[in-house]
Formats: C-alpha cells, structure tokens, sequence
C-alpha cells in the first residue's frame, strides 16, 4: 500500500480528495493547516487507520518537511483553498520558509506555491497534481443545466472570458463578474463568492440609475493561462450557486478540464430551481 501526503486547506476539497485517495488503497498522512482545515479531519483520523493526521501552522515549512519525511511520504498533493490574505498577512514564516520568500522576485501566490513544491522536491517529496484522483469532477465541455445561456448571457460570457484570462495571468484572480458586456467586478484576494457578492451590491446601486445595466449577472470563472494543476485549481460548489441566486446572478461559465465542481448534481438542481444557467467551454 503507498502512502500519500495531503496538504490540507479548507473546505471540502481535501475530504473529497481524502476518500478517492483512500478509495484507491493508499494511506494519506495529512498535514492539516491550523488556520484552515476544519476540525473534522480529526474525525477521519480516528475513524480509520490509514488515515493520520499532523496539524501544522502555515509558515511551517520545516516542520512540513520533516512530517512527511518521518511518515515515509514521497509524493503529497495540495487540496483546498489556503485564502490569500492569510497567505501574505497572517504567514509567520519559519527560518526555510523565510528564506525562500527572500529569495522570490515577486510575491504572488503562484511564484510562492511554486517555490514551495520546488523545495518538496529538492527534499524528495514530489507534489503531484490537486486533481490526482478527482478526474470525474473535472467540468466536461456544454450546458449542465436546464436551460442554455441567452444571446444576452452568451455575449457577456465571451467578453468576460476575455478579461478574465487576462486578470488571470497576472495572478490577480480568475473570477469576473459581467453585465451589458462591461465589467462590474473583478477577483482579488477576497475570492470568487465574496466577489459575486460585492457584484450584486454594486449592481443594484449601478441598476438605480443607468438603463443599461437592468440585465442580469454573468459570472466567468476560469483557469490561469498556464495553470499549474499542482494547486489553486478554481473550484465550484453549492455555496457559489446560493451567492449567484442571492446576488441576482443568471449564468455561469467556467473551463472544461479545468475546473473541479463539487456536488455537480445538487449544484444543477439548485441552479435549475433559480433560473441559473451553468455552461462549460473550452477542451
């Protein structure tokens, strides 16, 4: 049986990851992170013995290191949303990690990510893709929803992808939110639900006064022109259809292969029950 590290953050994604890993033999050494990792995977480390647990704080990278060395861990996987303020705000980096961000010539989330599997690597722990045993969640290509988008949404789902690959490769974010085929707002580090959320405000205050921005919201989520599928994969749930319906949101589009949407099923008959379209395009 092999062993697999997992390199938790918060939400579902690590549990989901955590039972296809399981599902497959092996077992999974978890380095949970203090301020992200729900409690419950303690739970899962006592209901089942190939499943063991270390909690860890970010900055921690030595002791990450020496975790998965003890437990014999030669390959690890990243699974969960780490949130960026957290990353460049609450971050109390240990002597390696603290290095290596001296060593970085900017400090986004990708060049810090990368710099972090690189140093994994150099230790003998290769970190392998966040979609490793997940395939079947990856979006496939076309419409999961009841309805197709209208001309309205289709236009502002070409023009939004265009803006949001390139917000994207700057590592600014990779959510937009489009109306009338202008931009109502963009993903930084809030993340892509308090993005909708701050879309809907902003619209219903723009919507008072300007006719041509009495249509719905499109939201466009895609993945960085060269995404690294070793982590920060977008990823869509339940929550971001509930943000969609409460902001006054239509349509959805996000990457064929390349995004994880969890709860697919539930995801449509939420969708469906609001009049919200979910469309995947691309390979």
């Amino acid at each position: 049986m092999g062993v697999l590290g997992l390199i938790a953050g918060n939400g579902r994604f690590p549990f989901l990851l955590l039972d296809a890993a399981r599902a497959h033999g092996l077992t999974v050494v978890v380095a949970a992170i203090k301020e992200e990792t729900a409690p419950e995977m303690n739970v899962r480390a006592s209901t089942d013995p190939g499943v063991r647990v270390h909690w860890l704080s970010l900055g921690e990278l030595s002791k990450l290191i020496e975790t998965f060395k003890a437990e014999g861990v030669t390959r690890a996987v990243m699974a969960g949303q780490v949130k960026h303020k957290q990353i460049f705000s609450s971050i109390r980096p240990d002597w390696q990690l603290a290095k290596l961000l001296m060593s970085l010539r900017t400090r986004n989330t990708d060049m810090l990510l990368g710099a972090v599997a690189k140093v994994l690597g150099d230790e003998g722990i290769e970190l392998i893709s966040s979609t490793a045993y997940l395939e079947p969640l990856l979006a496939k290509p076309g419409v999961m929803t009841a309805r197709a988008p209208s001309s309205d949404e289709a236009a502002d789902v070409a023009y939004g992808a265009g803006v949001a690959k390139a917000i994207a490769g700057y590592d600014l974010g990779q959510t937009v939110v489009v109306a009338a085929q202008a931009c109502v707002a963009v993903e930084a580090m809030e993340g892509t639900d308090a993005t909708i959320a701050r879309a809907g405000e902003l619209f219903r205050t723009l919507g008072e006064g300007d006719s041509t921005l009495k249509r719905a919201l499109t939201v466009v989520k895609v993945a960085k022109p060269n995404q690294d599928m070793r982590f920060d994969v977008p990823v869509v749930g339940i929550a971001t259809i509930e943000t969609m319906r409460a902001a006054g949101a239509t349509c959805l589009c996000v990457e064929a292969g390349r995004t994880l949407l969890f709860d697919l099923e539930r995801m449509v008959e939420v969708a469906d029950a609001a009049g919200i379209c979910i469309v995947a395009t691309g390979s």
